[in-house]
């Protein structure tokens, strides 16, 4: 991990980003102080702050039991609910590193981060992955409701049951992680090729959920709903960190249903939604949010894609709560958001204004500055919010940070005169149509704008004259339907220029989506090309 300049730490604490405290202390603490109150809640069960504690000194005493030393790697591979939430402070409160797996993460994948980081044991459950084991791992440990259920022995490769080993409580005594050693990798969830390892400590996802509570104006009244998967960034701080630096009860979903998530916002009296823009779309268009009370709702943190504002507007209209967004990533953390302060043009049309202590600056294509009030560039930063860069891998290092040290984002952003940054596009998230460089994400944001769009993927489609055209792949609300004349006629309405127009549109029932949540666009983009190949070859 990317060491942190002790200057860089000193003022950190010193601003208020950083603690000397812990997450699993804090878990620890809130157990002391609330041990019956409510937790962690699922659709079907509700776990306290002293069953919280329990279970991850629990899981914590067997890996020591193992043999295991500090620093060592446990992958994490596990649903939504109580029992990952326990295995990662688990992992910290024992001192080592839990390498985060998504739970619907295939074979290849797994085996690649359990190779790739060098972990030891495995935690997961029975009918989590497809039940095989990498030879590499020493052992399994499978979780149930009451916590460890089984241990098992690998021998290559096959599995040995044996007793669960348990250290003396005494065991944990200083073994702890702080709260700037590296705890946690997790991987980037990308839609080609094999993720990157990016490591993760305790202080920069407590900044970021503090950075949430002043957004939100967040506090020990809230109860968090988060609907993304805990093992990537977006759901490690909405469901693992800022509930605990809060005290608050969360509300997660093994396995996300649209409809679940509206029947627990209703029962639970939710105030924070957090959910990816895919998500709270598939709510404004599920028939169960029609009739059921989303009063309780006062804030939805999303992002994780472009935000669309008509759906967005929409959000805010039914339920009363306010939208609002950060613009950075599981590396870098924020380097933008929202708060409730912001009008709404602001909150639903920008990324929000800069973080003064992310120090963001914009450079151009060659990597030389440009002015940032009023500016367009590809941004870096330097601050409290920023990951340890990736796990063990010099070459993916050196393009995530420039030669003096900032990280670099993927995307081409400006910002306005006022400090309000705009997502124009990725470096790589451009449609090359005969020259001209398109922003798919552009011409996604006014796709979106059409009543009968619900969700929407703007690619590149093959062209034997222009290299590429624009391409609309898009799934419809509930009774409407929408062909391609009818969508250019509404751009035409809006003023779009005819550039940004799609000139190919396929509607689906579906659209993929990658283990993080977000629209797969590399297997839509495939898709689109098979469908254009197969199309000009009859």
């Amino acid at each position: 991990m990317e060491t942190v300049r002790t200057v860089d730490r000193l003022r950190y604490q010193r601003d208020g980003w950083w603690t000397d405290t812990p997450l699993h202390e804090m878990v620890r603490a809130h157990a002391r102080s609330r041990p019956d109150a409510s937790a962690i809640m699922t659709p079907d069960r509700t776990v306290t702050w002293r069953e919280y504690d329990r279970r991850a000194d629990d899981i914590a005493l067997t890996l020591l039991g193992l043999g295991l030393a500090a620093g060592d790697r446990v992958a994490v591979q596990l649903p939504d609910g109580p029992e990952i939430h326990a295995a990662l402070i688990a992992t910290a409160r024992a001192g080592l590193v839990a390498v985060g797996i998504g739970h619907r993460a295939g074979r290849r994948e797994t085996d690649h981060l359990v190779t790739r980081t060098g972990a030891r044991v495995l935690i997961t459950a029975d009918g989590v992955g497809d039940g095989g084991v990498d030879p590499s791992l020493d052992y399994r440990i499978l979780l149930d409701e009451s916590g460890v259920a089984r241990v098992e022995q690998t021998a290559s490769g096959e599995l040995r049951r044996i007793d669960p080993p348990r250290a003396p409580e005494s065991a944990l005594a200083g073994a702890g992680v702080g709260p700037d050693d590296l705890s946690i990798i997790n991987s980037t969830s990308g839609t080609t090729g094999l993720p990157k390892c990016v490591t993760q400590f305790d202080n920069r996802w407590l900044a970021f959920s503090r950075l949430a509570e002043g957004a939100g104006q967040l506090d020990a009244s809230d109860v968090v709903l988060a609907a993304v998967p805990t093992p990537f960034g977006f759901g490690l701080w909405t469901s693992h960190y800022a509930p605990v630096m809060l005290g608050v009860p969360v509300v997660v979903l093994p396995r996300y249903s649209t409809d679940q998530m509206v029947e627990l916002i209703e029962r639970h009296r939710v105030t924070v939604l957090c959910c990816v823009s895919t998500q709270f779309k598939m709510l404004l268009n599920s028939a169960s949010a029609e009739t059921a009370d989303l009063s309780s709702l006062r804030v939805m943190f999303t992002g994780g894609e472009a935000v669309p504002y008509r759906s967005a507007a929409e959000f805010e209209t039914r339920t009363g709560a306010a939208v609002l967004q950060f613009y950075g990533s599981n590396e870098t953390g924020a380097l933008s958001c929202t708060t409730l302060d912001d009008p709404q043009e602001r909150r639903l049309r920008t990324a929000g204004r800069l973080i003064e202590s992310m120090n963001v600056r914009l450079t151009d294509t060659d990597g030389h500055p440009t002015p940032i009030l009023g500016g367009m560039g590809r941004p870096s930063a330097r601050g409290p919010l920023l990951c340890g860069g990736y796990y063990d891998d010099p070459a993916a290092n050196s393009e995530l940070y420039t030669d003096d040290g900032w990280m670099l984002m993927g995307d081409i952003v400006e910002v306005d005169t006022d400090g309000y940054l705009s997502v124009v596009g990725r470096t790589s998230d451009f449609i090359i149509r005969g020259g001209k460089n398109l922003s798919a994400p552009q011409v996604e944001a006014m796709v979106a704008e059409h009543p009968a769009v619900d969700l929407c993927a703007v690619v590149p489609a093959p062209d034997e004259v222009f290299g590429e055209r624009v391409c609309a792949v898009v799934t419809l609300r509930r009774g409407r339907s929408l062909d391609l004349p009818e969508l250019t006629g509404f751009l035409d309405g809006l003023g779009v220029s005819k550039d940004l127009r799609p000139e190919l549109l396929f509607v689906r029932d579906d659209l993929p989506r990658s283990s993080g949540a977000k629209l797969a666009k590399g297997e839509i983009k495939e898709w689109v090309r098979a469908q254009v190949l197969t199309t000009r070859a009859r």
